[in-house]
């Protein structure tokens, strides 16, 4: 049987998919060559200032947004957030992220990196910034990250210099679009007829892949 493919869209600076990641790392686990995760990036912090003016203004602007997130991650044993996270460094745009781990994408897809180099890749940019209170959105410490976990940067450079990254990037909005993608995380199962968005617990997870390996073609719609 073909594995059950995952759309997971997020965004690297989304408090919710750094905790929520070691859930979607277990379904890899709980059902080996059963899913297949496909990652994809959308911009729900494209513009940081904005945002924080608009969303944030009124309830403490960033501070009140640190100890927003913070209130998150208390909740989470398996997750770290460094002091001054987001008051610190604050990022301007979760964008160049997003096209460092596309070119990284890209890379694996053509068969020039190992796989699971890009779940290390977005898993070191999101500790970067919630654990070490990094700026991810400097090319300089992105280029740092993947030199740090062993990346090549001439690749990823060329990646970057000839717009193959643009190019991925585009297709990721572009499906985010097509899907009426509104929140990170979200994921896309099922040929899109089935998502689960935001703080969603594994057992909600693991019930709907157990589901849709388990149940014969045809019969997961009565209409």
């Amino acid at each position: 049987m073909e594995p059950i493919r995952i759309t997971h869209f997020s965004d690297t600076l989304c408090v919710w998919a750094y905790v929520s990641q070691i859930r979607v790392d277990e379904l890899e686990k709980k059902f080996p060559g059963g899913v297949e995760l496909d990652y994809r990036y959308f911009h729900v912090f494209g513009n940081v200032p904005k945002k924080m003016e608009a969303s944030w203004k009124e309830r403490g602007g960033l501070q009140g947004y640190s100890e927003h997130v913070r209130s998150v991650t208390d909740r989470f044993g398996h997750v770290t957030l460094h002091p001054d996270a987001w008051v610190g460094n604050t990022p301007q745009s979760s964008m160049p992220s997003h096209l460092l781990l596309c070119a990284v994408r890209v890379l694996q897809g053509r068969g020039e990196l190992e796989a699971r180099s890009l779940d290390r890749a977005a898993w070191a940019v999101r500790q970067a910034f919630f654990q070490h209170c990094q700026d991810i959105s400097r090319q300089e410490v992105l280029m740092g990250i993947a030199e740090r976990i062993g990346l090549p940067l001439t690749g990823i450079e060329k990646m970057l210099a000839t717009g193959a990254a643009h190019a991925a990037l585009a297709e990721d909005l572009d499906l985010a679009r097509q899907h009426d993608i509104q929140a990170s995380p979200t994921l896309l199962f099922n040929e899109g007829r089935q998502r689960l968005t935001g703080n969603v617990g594994y057992r909600i997870m693991e019930a709907n892949i157990r589901e849709l390996l388990e149940s014969a073609p045809g019969q997961l719609s009565w209409c």
